[in-house]
This record gives structure tokens, C-alpha cells and sequence, in this order.
């Protein structure tokens, strides 16, 4: 019986190759992108810099916030209990607050998991911009023919995809240990070849009709955009967004192996200063340097639900999906962030003109930012 379940294991992994990669990393950390192969964004020639006073404020640090357990502490005890490496604060472009753990500063690099998304999102508006992708409503297949071998794609569109409602079939890592090692998250993060996984994707509902948070919808969306623009993800964002926002440092994309497909879903390295930039692009409505780098209508387009009904309601904020990004419902709305496991934030307040990122080893919950971007704008504030 040993040696027949020894055979079963050793079997296992050697059909499914990626499970060696889940078992050795287990849930991945903001260093775990070193194990991949790894798709360079460059920086930009003329970087752009927020302005640094000679004091940085400390209020912030006795300033009372909500944790995830409902309880009001100081942001100090907030940064320990999140085990929080960055939190920078911009506001008018001045860098107003900043705190880092031991081995971070603002230009350490840092993969921001799912906030990977929203960067596709700002590309998929320039792809149309461009006409590299003609509309939303095409069919994927258009620009993939050979995932029309697999019935499931044949009707999924572009837009169904930005909504995350592709239908298709996904297992998240939630229900312990063995789901977690068995699940598509696993398989999509870790595994060599993501487009043979994708190949074997089942359809669970018809698309357009159910939504679903999952990795599969981004990493589909990034293979669209490389077959529209005939590049690599990696060089349409540098091209198209990088280099044109003042990038001061390279960025990078995480890829299943050596010139092979970008996981856009959850593998885009960065560094908390640079990522803030993208915040400020968003901030002025896709401009920057009086150049339109994303069209002001889909910045718009993508940051406000507008009369549809929201597919999902996270946290006290209910929180909508919308367009790859996360935008607040309740109380006095206009914000919005990027959001990505552990932790890792980018959150854009236009009502005061104010960026944070955050990146953590975990997180503390809630959801401070809104409460300290309207007390360093002076405006009243109270959690529900």
C-alpha cells in the first residue's frame, strides 16, 4: 500500500508539475516573484518626482483607525498589527507621511498581487484608444482562434471579461489546506504554462451573466492585449504608460516561463513611489505633463459604476468590482482603489487630492484610508 501511494504522489507531480512550486512556496509573499522569470518594464528617461518638505508630519501615527476586528487603535498599532512594510501618503503631490518596516523604502520592489489587474485595465483602455482592439463587445476568440478549440470561449467577450463575469469555472484557494493546494489559484499562480491550463477551462454559466472574482479573467485579458498590439504585455505598458508618467524606477511582470505568457493577474512587481504615479495619472483624468495618457473617458468610465448595478459590496464601504478596480458605495463616494492580497493597496481620494499606498505582510483590515485622507484635508469623518 506504500509503495502504491508513493507511486500515486510522485505520479501526481509529475502531471502536474506546478504542485512542486505549491508545496515549496505554499501561499505566496511579496518576494515570491523571484522564483519566476521576470519581464522588464523600463523606467522612465525623465522621472517625475513628489515633492519632499523638510518635515514630515507624525500626527498620523496617534490618529485613531478601525482594524478588522471593529476596533478603533492608533495607526501606529495599525502599521504592527497589518505587519505593514510601506504607507506612503500624497496629497497635492507632496508627500505628506511616510513609514516603512525594516528593509523598505519607496523604491523597494514589491509584487502587489491583484492590483496587477487594474494595470490591466488602463491598457485594455488604451488598446481601444489605439484600435488594437476594436470593442469591448468582440469575442475573444477574434484575437485568440485557437482557444475557439475549447467550446467554453467561444461566446466571451472583452467586456465580459473586464466585469469578470466569463462564466467560466474557478476554485479559489478558501476551505482549508487541500483545497487551497488544489485549487485554480494555485494552479494559475505557479504553474509553467498557462495557456495549456486555460485550454482545459470549463464553463460554469453562460457569460455576461454571473460574476465571479477570479485570476483567469486578467490572465485572458493580457493575452488578448498581446495578440491586439502584437507585444509583449510588459512592452505595451512600458510604451504606454511607464515611461509616459515618470517612472523612476523599472517595474516588472511575472511570467510562467521564459518568454512566455505574463500573469496579469497577480504577478506585477513595483515600487510604492512609482505606483503612486499611476494613482496621480488617475487623479487628473489619464493626463500627465499636459499629454492624455489614457483617454479621460475610460479613466471615467472605470472609476464609476454609474447606474449599474454593483455585481459585489466588500466590506463596510460595499465596495463594487468595476472595470478591474475597487470603488466604494456607501458614505460619500468619488474614491477608489487597486487592491491585491496581504495587503497591498493603491487608494485614489479626489475629494481631497490624496494617494496612498500601502504595502503589508498581512493587513490589519477595515479600511483606514478614506478616514485619514479627510483628516489631513480637515473634513469630518465618522465609520458607520
Amino acid at each position: 500500500m506504500i509503495v502504491v501511494f508513493l507511486f500515486g504522489i510522485i505520479s501526481l507531480f509529475i502531471i502536474q508539475p506546478y504542485l512542486v512550486r505549491v508545496l515549496w512556496y505554499r501561499t505566496p509573499d511579496a518576494a515570491t516573484y523571484k522564483a519566476f522569470p521576470q519581464d522588464i518594464v523600463h523606467k522612465s528617461a525623465s522621472p517625475f518626482h513628489f515633492h519632499r518638505s523638510g518635515t514630515i508630519r507624525n500626527d498620523i501615527d496617534t490618529l485613531m483607525v478601525r482594524d478588522g476586528d471593529q476596533h478603533m487603535i492608533s495607526f501606529n498599532e495599525y502599521f504592527k498589527k497589518g505587519k505593514l512594510n510601506v504607507f506612503l501618503v500624497i496629497r497635492n503631490d507632496s508627500i505628506l507621511y511616510e513609514k516603512y518596516s525594516p528593509g523598505y523604502t519607496d523604491s523597494t520592489l514589491t509584487t502587489i498581487f491583484s492590483g496587477a489587474k487594474s494595470m490591466v485595465s488602463i491598457m485594455i483602455g488604451q488598446a481601444l484608444a489605439a484600435g488594437d482592439i476594436k470593442n469591448l463587445n468582440d469575442r475573444i476568440t477574434n484575437y485568440i482562434p485557437e482557444l475557439a478549440k475549447n467550446a467554453s470561449f467561444k461566446n466571451i467577450t472583452i467586456k465580459n471579461l473586464l466585469d469578470m463575469k466569463s462564466g467560466l469555472a474557478f476554485q479559489d484557494a478558501l476551505g482549508g489546506v487541500m483545497k487551497a493546494f488544489f485549487s485554480d489559484e494555485a494552479k494559475y499562480y505557479y504553474t509553467h504554462d498557462i495557456k495549456k491550463e486555460l485550454m482545459k477551462v470549463r464553463l460554469d454559466n453562460q457569460p455576461g451573466t454571473v460574476w465571479k472574482y477570479k485570476s483567469i479573467d486578467p490572465i485572458l485579458l493580457g493575452w488578448v492585449l498581446e495578440r491586439a498590439s502584437g507585444k509583449p504585455v510588459a512592452r505595451f505598458f512600458e510604451e504606454s504608460v511607464w515611461r509616459k508618467v515618470g517612472a523612476q524606477y523599472s517595474a516588472s511582470f511575472g511570467l510562467d516561463q521564459p518568454s512566455g505568457l505574463a500573469n496579469t493577474a497577480s504577478r506585477f512587481q513595483v515600487t510604492a513611489i512609482d505606483l503612486a504615479k499611476i494613482g496621480r495619472l488617475y487623479l487628473h483624468h489619464g493626463e500627465y505633463n499636459h499629454v492624455q495618457v489614457v483617454p479621460k473617458p475610460w479613466v471615467a468610465q472605470s472609476i464609476s459604476i454609474g447606474i449599474e448595478k454593483p455585481a459585489s459590496a466588500k466590506g463596510w464601504q460595499k465596495s463594487a468590482h468595476h472595470y478591474m478596480w475597487w470603488i466604494p458605495q456607501e458614505g460619500a463616494t468619488g474614491d477608489y482603489a487597486a487592491e491585491g492580497m496581504l495587503g497591498q493597496r493603491l487608494y485614489v481620494d479626489p475629494i481631497t487630492n490624496t494617494i496612498i499606498v500601502q504595502f503589508a505582510d498581512h493587513g490589519a483590515g477595515d479600511y483606514p484610508y478614506r478616514r485619514i485622507s479627510r483628516y489631513l484635508a480637515g473634513l469630518p469623518f465618522n465609520y458607520p
